[in-house]
């Protein structure tokens, strides 16, 4: 007799990213997959025409795009980040994000552990 295991997370097994948030007509979306002291993946889904405005964190961050792509603004240079690759936001710079084309990105902020 074989029990089946249930997964208590998306990511307790191979999951393929693009799957896991769908797109909503004009708007973003996001899915936080994991949350802790030292930081966050969240997965977002942005609308064609929709973005986030420009702001700044104290902390690192990553972007990786999983499908589309995105026009993200980092300390006022413009790159054009398309699906499978990846980008570093660093902390206290500027940056904002538009989608000139529906995609989908995870954002890994990576936070210091303080003390």
């Amino acid at each position: 007799m074989s029990e089946e295991k249930e997964s208590t997370h998306p990511l307790g097994e191979a999951q393929f990213l693009v799957h896991l948030l769908a797109y909503q007509e004009g708007s973003v979306v996001s899915r936080t997959l994991v949350k802790k002291s030292t930081g966050t993946l969240t997965l977002f889904a942005f609308d064609k025409g929709e973005g986030l405005s420009e702001h700044s964190t104290p902390h690192d961050a990553v972007v990786y795009i999983v499908d589309g792509s995105a026009a993200i603004t980092v300390g006022g240079e413009v790159h054009r980040v398309e699906a499978g690759q990846a980008l570093l936001l660093p902390a206290n710079i500027p940056h904002a994000l538009t989608a000139p084309v529906p995609f989908k990105m995870l954002l890994v902020m990576i936070r210091e552990r303080e003390g």
